[in-house]
């Protein structure tokens, strides 16, 4: 994957493969990013102990490692991560059943400074190359039914609701929304 640039008024932005040693700005950034999003709708300790499994330190090495999954990173003109990206091959929904070369748009997040920039389109638009290149025809992803800023965002880039499925949270159980595209 080449590096993609946003086209903005904005300082540009450059998309990369993530890399080691991004692995704790990925890391504070998902806590970042998760808490103010979520954590009103669970109890503290329930939210601790979620980020406590999906995204310290060694989470995100395990995920970069990981072959089924490709992770990419923005990153703004000094070099600080301002959005990432997670690529995820060999998953699969009920409501996808025969359609036809599926992957997974797993984890996309950008930092709240950055929100309206343009940001999270430039990761949309590098995983949808991304997986094109891998042959796959169709993207999905699951987003919570109550997280309307990012729904709009995800019709806008093409996206429709093809069905749901629960999602844990601890002993929170939240309705996520499936959302598929063509490629």
């Amino acid at each position: 994957m080449s590096p993609s640039t946003a086209a903005r008024d904005s300082p540009p932005i450059q998309i990369r493969i993530a890399k080691l040693s991004d692995v704790a700005g990925i890391s504070e950034m998902g806590l970042r990013v998760f808490t103010a999003t979520f954590g009103h709708s669970v109890a503290p300790h329930e939210l601790a102990a979620y980020l406590e499994e999906t995204y310290t330190v060694e989470a995100i090495t395990k995920d970069i490692y990981d072959t089924t999954k490709d992770v990419i990173v923005a990153t703004n003109s000094e070099n600080r991560i301002v959005g990432f990206a997670y690529l995820t091959r060999g998953t699969t929904e009920p409501c996808l059943v025969g359609v036809e070369k599926t992957v997974e748009l797993q984890r996309i997040y950008v930092d709240l400074s950055t929100h309206s920039q343009g940001v999270g389109s430039l990761l949309s638009s590098t995983i949808d190359q991304m997986a094109r290149e891998q042959g796959f025809k169709n993207i999905w992803l699951g987003v919570w039914e109550e997280n309307k800023k990012a729904i709009r965002a995800y019709q806008k880039w093409g996206y429709r609701q093809v069905g749901d499925h629960d999602f844990a949270l601890g002993s929170v159980i939240q309705r996520d929304e499936i959302m598929l595209k063509s490629l």
